[in-house]
């Protein structure tokens, strides 16, 4: 079975890393952003599908300016060495000098790799009302 049985890790220490990714996005550090980042994939608002190195290509760009970024609502459910979160996300800058504002829901699920935890899917949606 793909799920062991091991001494779970706490919740908080996922929302912990979900705001150390959310920084490391916000001030382009890209080792960072690779270090917590598996084999990846991550669906953004518009339904594009993005890999771990058209995320990080994205994450780099210096025409896009993210001003606010941060994460709200956040519900961990850990089970083994899989880790759902779900939670809000608001992200305010520029993109090629136009302004732009997002308020996202999001799921993000991580997997142990060896002593690490790492994402390898996240999902963006904007709710409707």
């Amino acid at each position: 079975m793909w799920l062991r049985k091991s001494r779970q890790a706490p919740p908080h220490r996922f929302r912990k890393l979900e705001e150390k990714w959310t920084a490391a996005y916000k001030e382009r550090q890209i080792n960072i952003l690779s270090s917590l980042l598996a084999d990846f994939v991550i669906t953004v608002e518009d339904g594009n599908t993005y890999s771990k190195e058209g995320y990080i290509t994205h994450s780099a760009d210096p025409s896009v300016k993210v001003e606010v970024a941060e994460l709200a609502d956040l519900r961990v459910r850990v089970r083994g060495n899989l880790v759902v979160v779900t939670g809000a996300y608001h992200e305010r800058g520029t993109s090629n000098r136009k302004p732009y504002e997002y308020h996202d829901r999001l799921t993000d699920v991580w997997v142990k790799a060896g002593n690490n935890w790492q994402v390898i899917a996240s999902h963006y949606s904007v709710p409707t009302k």
